[in-house]
């Protein structure tokens, strides 16, 4: 050691007491007077002789015997390297490690070191002993074997020959004798040994015979014999580099193989191989590649899995995956893609694809209807739909013929419903469809025009053709069904029917007063003028058309309207087309079953039974199916459940399709927008399924490229707790429609200082949406230019520096507004005007056709000919 340490502190090294310590020191021959004395490097080797002679080791006294024998150097280099070029450009930190070992040589060798070299060498002797004669007793053994094999084989070719000649015999006592020169070649050729075939193993591979041992006098036949299969080793072929890469390697054990490679000598080439030939026990094959590609068939419903698709082709996902990158699609590998991207990717990854039946519960379904019995069809009342603008008086038409209010109790006197409702009229049953006539319910006019038989279109004396009405012709057009136009409030003194007879032949709606085939019928609904014609003309419409169906049997039909009531649980309002829809049936209406618990009318009279074409009320679904939905009754409820539980899993696996359509060119198209897009969340509820669903359409078309409006959640209902969380979650506004919170929802609504609003007419959900959304969008600043002034000449001032005396060309120039200095119609400067004067007078602004003089702060270069733009910043409101 180099530093000096005390008697103390060396005691802690060793862990050794220090009182001890001082005995051994003065032992040594070496006096302390206490423990805090220091120690020398030389008292140190004193004391560690002193202590080795006294264990009987030799004496290591001086710092010679102690030096080290062995130096070991280490260098680390440390470098970075650049990879790449452009984008891909990688630094890769590259560090270079170099050890040394230095040894001091030794003058000679001690006697113990000898005894050790000597040791290792014997026992080296003894291993390379006992590994040759391994060796040669494995080859004894393999050559004891071969040697059993070829007696065996020539046996089995002597009893062979034998029978050859034997039937050779036989066959030329049978045969008359034929010369020919092909006989001899021909015997020699049958008495000729055939070779015995291979012995089989493992799965049935021909097992390898073991050739017999070489001698050196027959060495050049012995490699003329014939090869006995492409596992065959000949034992005294010279090795060589492919020779010695393949031996022993397709039927061999791991064990065996290691053995084998074990037994050969290390240093030098081997001159002669040993026979390695599989052994009975136990081979392994070897892997055999294919020689062509296995094209596979799959089937593939209407959306799937990139995992499950690469798993039924046998691929890596990763490769699936960049199939699809390829092909332009982004999906990751959890992702649903749809029925033809799957059957794309996987042409192109060249394998088949087949549709996938998975429709068990469907076809049982149809296999079901069909097998039901159909009755004798019978008459049935028709089906009327009243459609038209808003406020033309449908529903004061529907009114009268039912004697009853539906208008008063409807909000802010529209409809915003579809109302079914049947009514018993002298001359026949009627079953009538009030649609809304708001622009947001196109959805709910088209569902009513295909429900339909005959629809009357209501058109307002004294309002004319609008653009509902317009829409209603179309619908009824594209439903095929006929018209029947009634054209209301004739009693008014600004009524012109004749207009509205000519508005309608400009739409192809020809009345029959012009030659066509449309009943036009002239009415009142508040005096109740021509209401009979109306009834008669309809009721000959539907003689002409003949309307029959089947009043026996499971019944089918339509759903109407749909709502959650509080009490009552989901109600359906349904629309029976064929059959008789009873109290208890089981029926599956869209992905929603059930067992009809009760049924009512439109008055709220509960009913035990309802036939073609009336309108119902249905409890008892396990949730709130859509407008539109088919229901189809049941034999039993398994079969409803097996139904609904697939459409369901359908629709949901096609959502999950539709929200993972990324592809490159929309995520490049918003990488290429500029500002970032705002969005306005809502949370929107419902009293029934066709509100929601004209609601979420009109709000979501309200969203343009400033600004989307989400609809985190949309349904029937009153507004819960979770919409509430949902609102929360989402920083959302929520909007109840003819429904209100419940007091779970209230506490989180007011706890959180949510934004609840309450609407009962659709106009003030839009008006208020767009003025949230303009909030949302914020303030454009505009700059509007309000004068330009040319200068005509500059005067140098010693106050105000260059002024520049102009001419008020356009508009007016402003004091303390902001300027520009165009010259040749390019910006050269931006500023303020320093001073405006007019006279040697301040002005505060100076109009067309006016001369001036222009200051302008901190720019002195203004040059005649130069044009002063004056403006002003102004703030507008952004606006949907």
């Amino acid at each position: 050691m180099s530093q000096q340490t005390t008697i103390r502190k060396l005691a802690e090294l060793v862990n050794t007491p220090v009182e001890k310590l001082l005995e051994q020191l003065a032992e040594a021959g070496m006096t302390f007077s206490g423990p805090d004395q220091t120690v020398t490097s030389a008292e140190k080797l004193k004391l560690l002789g002193f202590l080795k002679r006294s264990h009987g080791k030799a004496d290591v006294a001086t710092e010679e015997a102690v030096a080290p024998k062995k130096i070991t150097l280490n260098r680390n280099r440390k470098q970075e390297i650049t990879v790449g070029g452009g984008k891909h450009k990688t630094t890769v930190d590259v560090v270079v490690r170099k050890k040394v070992t230095l040894v001091k040589p030794q003058d000679g060798g001690g006697a113990g070191d000898d005894d050790e070299r000597a040791e290792i060498l014997r026992k080296l002797e003894e291993s390379r002993q006992r590994n040759l004669e391994e060796q040669q007793r494995l080859a004894d053994e393999d050559r004891r074997r071969a040697d059993e094999a070829a007696a065996r084989r020539r046996e089995a070719e002597e009893v062979a020959a034998r029978a050859r000649a034997e039937a050779e015999a036989a066959a030329a006592v049978d045969a008359p004798p034929v010369s020919s020169p092909a006989q001899p070649a021909a015997r020699e050729a049958a008495a000729a040994p055939r070779p015995k075939p291979a012995a089989t193993h493992g799965h049935g591979h021909p097992k390898p015979a073991r050739p017999e041992p070489a001698r050196v006098d027959d060495r050049n036949a012995h490699k003329a014999k014939p090869n006995r299969g492409s596992h065959a080793m000949v034992s005294d072929v010279e090795d060589d580099d492919a020779t010695a890469r393949f031996a022993g390697q397709l039927h061999l054990s791991a064990s065996e193989r290691e053995r084998r490679s074990s037994s050969r000598p290390k240093g030098g080439r081997q001159t002669r191989r040993q026979p390695e030939q599989s052994r009975s026990g136990g081979g392994q094959h070897g892997f055999m590649r294919p020689t062509e590609k296995v094209v596979r068939e799959i089937a593939i419903g209407d959306a799937i899995t990139v995992s499950d698709l690469a798993q039924k082709l046998a691929l890596k996902g990763g490769d699936v995956v960049k199939a699809l990158f390829k092909m332009g699609v982004m999906a990751t590998i959890t992702q649903t893609i749809d029925h033809d991207t799957a059957v794309l990717v996987t042409e192109e990854l060249g394998h088949k694809a087949l549709r996938a039946n998975s429709n068990d519960a469907e076809s049982e379904l149809l296999a079901h209807l069909e097998d039901q019995a159909i009755g004798d069809k019978s008459q049935r009342p028709p089906v009327v739909t009243i459609m038209g603008h808003v406020d033309h008086g449908k529903t004061s038409l529907l009114d009268y013929i039912r004697r009853t209010k539906v208008a008063s109790g409807e909000a802010g006197g529209i409809t915003q419903h579809i109302g079914a409702y049947h009514v018993e009229t002298p001359k026949g049953v009627i079953s009538f469809l009030d649609t809304p006539g708001h622009a947001a319910f196109t959805a709910m006019r088209a569902r009513g025009a295909k429900l339909t038989d005959i629809v009357i279109l209501v058109v307002a004396a004294d309002d004319g053709v609008m653009p509902q009405t317009i829409e209603a012709i179309q619908h009824a057009k594209a439903a095929n069904v006929p018209l029947v136009v009634a054209v209301n409030k004739i009693d008014k003194s600004s009524a012109d029917p004749l207009r509205v007879k000519n508005e309608l032949l400009t739409h192809g709606v020809v009345a029959e007063d012009f030659g066509g085939d449309v009943q036009c019928i002239h009415v009142s609904a508040k005096a109740g003028t021509g209401i009979d014609e109306l009834l008669d003309a309809v009721l000959l419409q539907s003689e002409v058309l003949e309307l029959k169906a089947v009043a026996t049997g499971r019944a089918t039909g339509t759903v109407i309207e749909s709502s959650l009531d509080k009490g009552r649980g989901p109600v359906a309002t349904v629309l029976v087309q064929e059959g008789l829809l009873q109290k208890g049936d089981y029926l599956v209406c869209g992905v929603q079953y059930g067992r009809v618990r009760a049924l009512f009318d439109e008055t709220g009279t509960q009913v035990q039974s309802a036939g073609p074409s009336i309108p119902v009320q249905v409890l008892g679904l396990s949730g709130v199916p859509d407008a539109g939905d088919d229901f189809v009754v049941v034999a039993d409820e398994r079969l409803a459940k097996d139904v609904a539980q697939q459409r369901d899993t359908k629709r949901r696996e096609s959502r999950l399709v539709a929200q993972a359509g990324n592809r490159m060119e929309d995520i490049m198209a918003q990488m290429g927008s500029g500002g970032t897009q705002l969005s306005l969340n809502l949370v929107v509820k419902a009293d029934v399924q066709g509100s929601a669903e004209a609601l979420r359409q009109a709000l979501t078309s309200l969203s343009n490229d400033q600004i989307r409006i989400n609809l985190i959640v949309s349904g029937v209902g009153g507004i819960t707790e979770s919409d509430a969380n949902s609102a929360l979650a989402a920083k959302a506004t929520i909007i109840g429609f003819n429904v209100r919170a419940d007091a779970s929802a209230r506490k989180v609504i007011e706890s959180n200082n949510l934004d609840l609003r309450y609407f009962s007419i659709i106009y003030d959900v839009i008006d208020q949406v767009k003025q949230v959304a303009s909030g949302l969008l914020g303030k454009e600043v505009r700059e509007e230019i309000i004068g330009t002034a040319e200068v005509r000449d500059v005067f140098r001032s010693s106050k105000f520096g260059a002024v520049a005396g102009c001419m008020v060309i356009e508009g007016v120039v402003k004091r303390n507004k902001p300027i520009r200095v165009l010259r040749d119609n390019t910006v050269v400067f931006e500023g303020e005007l320093e001073s405006l004067r007019r006279f040697k007078e301040n002005v505060d602004e100076v109009r067309n056709g006016t001369e001036c003089g222009i200051g302008v702060k901190a720019y002195n270069d203004v040059k005649p000919g130069d044009q002063i733009e004056c403006f002003e910043r102004i703030e507008v409101q952004r606006t949907l």
